[in-house]
């Protein structure tokens, strides 16, 4: 089973995202039963944020991981721009921590760069983390340039990890990115690792590529976009999903391996950057 290194953390490196899940009462049942699949089936990572749904999926999320020991569990939670300064995040993060039930946080993400400077973001997250309320602090939605800021700043290289857009087909963060973040040994958190359900535009499920592979493994086409993004060192992906069904298969991918050959196949059908794009955001 692949794994990622978080926080001194090992974390399979398939975990469950939560977008959109909490928004429709009708839904609920079905969505915490998918999370609680997908706990049983080995994942530890439920990434959630106060945006979504207004602190809906956050509410939802408490109600799944009931059952389960809070210590085998790695829970993360985002602050938004708006309320990332010394004057409000403290409210947000005990919000956060209310609705989801829980006494701390096992990583706490600053979900995108807004009009707070950055340095009074960082040092209250750190301050946070001095005391005990989140394990480790971390940023989302940050570029090269967003990287290299935050890495002079006092506490900078304290962060655990970024999460970005990434899938096969958007992979504009491997040109300058995705290495440098290697190089200091910073994880990527992979959101949308699935495009989005496929409607990003790349149109990956009725590719040849992806569908002769898929066929030779006898899984999805998703599962080996699943299987493509943590073929990568230092990826977590969080696919999000409602179904029981498409929890299995997700995490059924963390123990689908690629052959050089068919990642070749897969890098000629959706290329490599050669040069700097836009860091991609939903």
């Amino acid at each position: 089973m692949k794994t990622v290194t978080i926080n001194h953390q090992v974390l399979p490196a398939i975990g469950i995202g939560t977008w959109h899940l909490g928004d429709q009462p009708q839904q609920q049942a079905k969505e915490i039963a998918a999370i609680r699949l997908g706990i049983e089936m080995g994942a530890q990572v439920i990434d959630t944020a106060e945006m979504y749904g207004n602190g809906r999926s956050e509410h939802l999320v408490a109600q799944a991981i009931k059952p389960y020991s809070r210590q085998k569990l790695f829970l993360i939670s985002k602050v938004l721009p708006q309320n990332a300064s010394h004057k409000r995040m403290a409210h947000s993060l005990k919000a956060s921590l209310q609705r989801l039930q829980t006494d701390y946080l096992d990583l706490y993400l600053y979900h995108w760069r807004g009009h707070v400077p950055l340095a009074e973001t960082i040092s209250e997250l750190q301050h946070f983390q001095d005391q005990g309320l989140i394990r480790a602090w971390g940023v989302s939605n940050f570029d090269l340039s967003d990287m290299q800021e935050l890495w002079q700043l006092p506490h900078g290289p304290n962060v655990a990890a970024n999460e970005d857009l990434y899938n096969l087909g958007s992979r504009g963060i491997e040109y300058s990115l995705f290495p440098w973040q290697q190089q200091h040994h910073l994880p990527m958190i992979a959101y949308s690792p699935v495009s989005n359900g496929d409607q990003l535009g790349a149109h990956l499920t009725q590719h040849p590529t992806v569908l002769q592979i898929s066929q030779q493994h006898q899984v999805s086409p998703y599962q080996i976009m699943l299987a493509w993004t943590i073929s990568h060192p230092n990826i977590l992906a969080i696919p999000k999903t409602s179904q029981p069904q498409h929890m299995k298969d997700n995490l059924a991918a963390l123990n689908l391996n690629l052959s050089a050959a068919e990642l070749a196949a897969l890098n000629q059908a959706y290329p490599a950057p050669q040069h700097k794009e836009p860091l991609d955001i939903l």
